[in-house]
C-alpha cells in the first residue's frame, strides 16, 4: 500500500483536504497519514484539532504556533516546524507528502520533504495572490514538489510555465467543491440553533485575514469594514475570526469587542468548522472579506462575493465578485451594488471558474497511478516559444 501522508494547518485547509482524506481511507491500495499543526492546536485559534479526530486518526501533532504574530514571531514558527517535520517524516516513512496551497507552515514542511526525497503532491498551485507573501511561498511550494494538482487550467499552465513537467501537472478542479456536493447541509432553523443566533431579513458572512505584503494595514482595513457595515439596516453578522497570520490578532481582539457592543446584530467564531460554513453560504446575501472562498466556493451558490482589498489581486474570479477597496465608502459602494436588482438577477447565471465536479476522486485516481519512480529527480521544463 502507498502511504500517503496529508498535511495540514489551518480550518481552510482541512475543509478543502477532508474529502482527498476520506477516499484514501477507504481505498484498499492507499493507508493515510496525518500530520496536524499549526492553529489547530492553538486554543486561540477554536483547537480545531478535536475536529479532525472525530473523521480521522492523526499520526502526528506538531506545536508550533507562537504567542507573537510578528513577521520574526513567523520566521521562527517556521524553523521549529522544519525541526519537527524532519522528526515526523523519519518516523512515518511516507511514499508521498501532500501538501495544499501556501501557508508558511507548508513551506517548512515541503523543504524538509525535499531534502529527505520525499515525493511531495502539491495542492494549489499556480494561483496567484499579489497582495499577501502567500503568493511567493505558493510558487516556491511549487518548485519544491514533484506532482501538481491545480483548480484551473489556466493555473495548471503557469505550474508549468514555472518549468514543471507537464505530465505531472494535472487540473483537477476547486477541492471545496466536494464540499458542497457532498455535505448534508443544514436548513436555516438548523442552522441558526448551530450558532445559537437568529438570522436578519439580510444577513453577510464576514471574513478578513491580514494583507501581509501592506505592513501594519491591518486594524485600519478592518476598521473600515466595521465602520461600513455598522451602517447596514436590518442586516446581521456573522464572523469568523482571522488566521494566524502577521497582525491576525490585531484583527481578532476587534472582533471580540465589535462583538461585545453589538451582541444582537453579530456574532463570531474562531471556527465554524466545514459544515456550518458551509450551510451558512445557503443562509447568507454575501461573502464579505478577503478569505479565498468568496471567489473559489461562494458562486456555486448564486451568492455574492465582496472582495475587499489585494489579498485576493490576481485569482480568477467570478461574474459574482465584487471588488472594491479596504476604504468605508468603497466598501458601501459594493454593498449598494451587491443588493441592486440587476446584479441580483444575474446571479442566477453565474458559474463557478473552479468548476462542478469532484477534485478528490480525480487526486486519488493521480495518486494511485502515478510513477514516483526517479520522481524526485527533475529536470527543469522549458516552454518552447
Amino acid at each position: 500500500m502507498k502511504k500517503i501522508c496529508v498535511v495540514t494547518a489551518t480550518r481552510a485547509e482541512y475543509g478543502s483536504l477532508f474529502w482527498i482524506m476520506k477516499e484514501i481511507q477507504n481505498d484498499e491500495e492507499l493507508s493515510l497519514q496525518l500530520i496536524v499543526t499549526g492553529t489547530h492546536l492553538s486554543p486561540e485559534f477554536g483547537l480545531t484539532y478535536k475536529e479532525i479526530e472525530k473523521d480521522f486518526k492523526i499520526d502526528k501533532k506538531i506545536e508550533i504556533l507562537l504567542s507573537s504574530d510578528s513577521a520574526i514571531g513567523i520566521s521562527k514558527a517556521m524553523g521549529l516546524v522544519q525541526i519537527s517535520f524532519a522528526e515526523a517524516y523519519s518516523e512515518l516513512n511516507p511514499d508521498i507528502v501532500i501538501i495544499l496551497g501556501d501557508r508558511y507552515e507548508m513551506l517548512s514542511a515541503a523543504s524538509c520533504a525535499m531534502i529527505l526525497g520525499v515525493p511531495i503532491m502539491h495542492l494549489a498551485g499556480g494561483e496567484r495572490t499579489e497582495g499577501a507573501f502567500d503568493e511567493s511561498i505558493r510558487h516556491a511550494i511549487t518548485k519544491l514538489s514533484h506532482i501538481h494538482c491545480a483548480t484551473t487550467e489556466e493555473y495548471k499552465n503557469r505550474i508549468i510555465q514555472l518549468g514543471e513537467n507537464p505530465k505531472n501537472v494535472f487540473n483537477v478542479g476547486g477541492f471545496g467543491i466536494d464540499n458542497i456536493l457532498r455535505l448534508k447541509l443544514l436548513s436555516k432553523e438548523e442552522f441558526e440553533e448551530s450558532i445559537n443566533f437568529k438570522l436578519n431579513k439580510k444577513n453577510i458572512l464576514l471574513t478578513f485575514h491580514p494583507v501581509t505584503l501592506e505592513n501594519f494595514s491591518a486594524k485600519e482595513q478592518f476598521q473600515a469594514i466595521l465602520d461600513a457595515i455598522d451602517e447596514l439596516e436590518d442586516t446581521n453578522i456573522i464572523m469568523t475570526k482571522a488566521n494566524s497570520d502577521t497582525d491576525g490578532r490585531v484583527i481578532n481582539a476587534m472582533c471580540d469587542e465589535y462583538i461585545s457592543k453589538n451582541p444582537q446584530k453579530a456574532v463570531v467564531f474562531a471556527s465554524l468548522g466545514q459544515l456550518r460554513y458551509i450551510s451558512a453560504l445557503r443562509h447568507v446575501d454575501a461573502v464579505v472579506g478577503n478569505s479565498s472562498s468568496g471567489l473559489a466556493e461562494v458562486p456555486s451558490f448564486k451568492i455574492g462575493t465582496i472582495n475587499i482589498g489585494t489579498r485576493q489581486q490576481g485569482r480568477i474570479k467570478a461574474r459574482s465578485v465584487i471588488d472594491c477597496e479596504p476604504y468605508k465608502e468603497s466598501i458601501l459602494k459594493a454593498f449598494d451594488k451587491l443588493y441592486q436588482p440587476v446584479f441580483q438577477e444575474s446571479l442566477k447565471n453565474v458559474e463557478n471558474p473552479y468548476g462542478k465536479e469532484m477534485a478528490s476522486k480525480k487526486v486519488i485516481d493521480i495518486l494511485k497511478n502515478i510513477d514516483l519512480q526517479d520522481i524526485i529527480i527533475k529536470i527543469f521544463y522549458d516552454i518552447q516559444f
